[in-house]
């Protein structure tokens, strides 16, 4: 088996025909059609990037060369092709989609039938079938065929609607604000959440792969338009996407932007107070707050490498229903263990009108911990090497390693500290039950990694 990679944290990612190539695209379609074999059903959908369309057909091409059978989707967030991909018993799906990352990149991720994202060592079988060039093309009469399946998004927006109290919220008329960041994230939740009752706004709907609103990563010093707007029409809550909708990130009615801790906290507490004992899955990205909260509310809490493919794949082992991550994205495993966006929202708002609460009372009852976040460029053939300096700087310290190098301290601040699996960087994830010491520590700890750097 090979040993270069091509898969990162979240898929198969670069930039626009320098890193990611239509003929990287075909050559990728083939391999993935030779993993899962010849005459097999594969759904393909697309985000909104101006790539998308070109990536896909170069990927069906590839697909059909090895005698797979591909069902074209068209536009669609993240997790509506992956429900479609297990609401219509596909073998498997590709999305064509580089999620946070900006317009210039593109990427590919492979899905497995029941709509999760293929496990890290199915992506090496990949890998290896790529590198090795162990592809395997079907003769010329029996090539693939391409349909096209339509009716993805509305499916996908019913089915959420089986997960919630739908009458309660309506009688609630909620108004929300929508920030759709130009791509997927405008497609499914606007109607939805008007057969829920709610009052819409939306921003940044227009569909526009280059993402002329703000940037496709959902971060609170991006979103102002969206606080200013919550603020303005006295909406009581506001939800931002990222580019492929699957993580959301939410403004209180009174414009504040939180990170999705502060949320997935809120949805683990109700949670748990009605399903006792059940299993919380999480990074260890996540704050201290997951597991005061879980802790508090009885729950049994699992930590796990930073990923939402090792998220959805603990939950399918540990056979657990909720999960989350720090950057928004909730996996509710009785919809589908995969991030998603609409289906998060639906929940809050479920949550809110169960308890008659607005979003910053539920989230003014949870343990307070300010988060920071930073991150330090570093080429990819150093990363390894700056881990390794890091570990060796603070090994005496009280650390996790389970993913880079968590450094818990004694006043109940954390960081982390890790290499992206998607990007060029290290990222760097710090909390504290105060604002200052959790920006002192992201400060501190930059220059750190930075001078470290230097010396490699």
């Amino acid at each position: 088996m090979s040993t270069t990679k091509l898969f990162g944290t979240n898929g198969v990612r670069g930039v626009v025909n320098i890193e990611l190539t239509p003929e990287v695209a075909i050559n990728l379609g083939s391999s993935i059609g030779t993993f899962f074999g010849k005459e097999k059903k594969i759904l393909i959908g697309y985000d909104a990037r101006t790539s998308g369309p070109m990536f896909a057909r170069a990927v069906i091409s590839g697909l059909m060369a090895t005698g797979c059978n591909v069902y074209t989707a068209g536009m669609g967030s993240t997790p509506a092709i992956q429900f479609a991909v297990k609401n219509h018993n596909m073998d498997g799906g590709v999305i064509i989609s580089a999620s946070h990352n900006p317009p210039e990149y593109n990427g590919i991720k492979v899905i497995w039938s029941d709509g999760i994202e293929i496990s890290h060592e199915q992506e090496s079988e990949i890998e290896g079938i790529y590198f090795e060039k162990k592809i395997v093309f079907a003769s010329w009469d029996h090539l693939g065929t391409k349909l096209e399946l339509t009716g993805i998004n509305d499916e996908y927006k019913e089915a959420i609607k089986n997960h919630v109290d739908v009458q309660k919220i309506k009688s609630k008329h909620f108004h929300v604000v929508i920030d759709a960041a130009n791509s997927v994230g405008g497609i499914a939740l606007p109607p939805l959440l008007r057969e829920l009752g709610c009052k819409v706004t939306t921003i940044n709907a227009n569909i526009d792969g280059t993402f002329p609103g703000r940037l496709p990563e959902p971060r609170p010093e991006s979103l102002g338009d969206l606080s200013a707007i919550v603020r303005a029409i006295s909406a009581d809550m506001g939800v931002a996407f990222d580019g492929d909708a699957d993580r959301s990130i939410f403004c209180d009615e009174n414009g504040i932007i939180h990170w999705g801790d502060k949320t997935f906290a809120v949805v683990i507490k109700q949670y748990l107070i009605k399903n006792p004992g059940a299993k919380i899955v999480t990074p260890v990205s996540s704050s201290t707050l997951i597991k005061d909260t879980v802790e508090t509310y009885k729950g049994q809490l699992i930590w796990t490498k930073v990923g939402s493919v090792t998220v959805s794949q603990t939950m399918k082992t540990e056979n657990a229903n909720l999960g989350g991550e720090e950057n928004g994205g909730i996996f509710y495993q009785p919809h589908q263990a995969v991030r998603d966006g609409a289906m998060t929202t639906s929940l809050l708002l479920n949550i809110m009108a169960d308890t008659g609460k607005s979003l910053a009372q539920l989230i003014a009852e949870e343990p307070q911990y300010f988060i920071e976040k930073g991150k330090v460029e570093c080429s990819n053939d150093k990363k390894e090497l700056l881990l390794r300096k890091v570990y060796d700087e603070v090994k005496n310290e009280n650390v996790s390693t389970i993913d880079g190098v968590k450094i818990w301290f004694q006043d109940a601040s954390a960081i982390l500290i890790r290499p992206s699996g998607t990007e060029p960087v290290f990222r760097l994830y710090a909390e504290a039950k105060d604002q200052e010491k959790a920006s002192k520590l992201v400060k501190y700890y930059t220059l750190r990694l930075e001078q470290l750097l230097a010396t490699l």
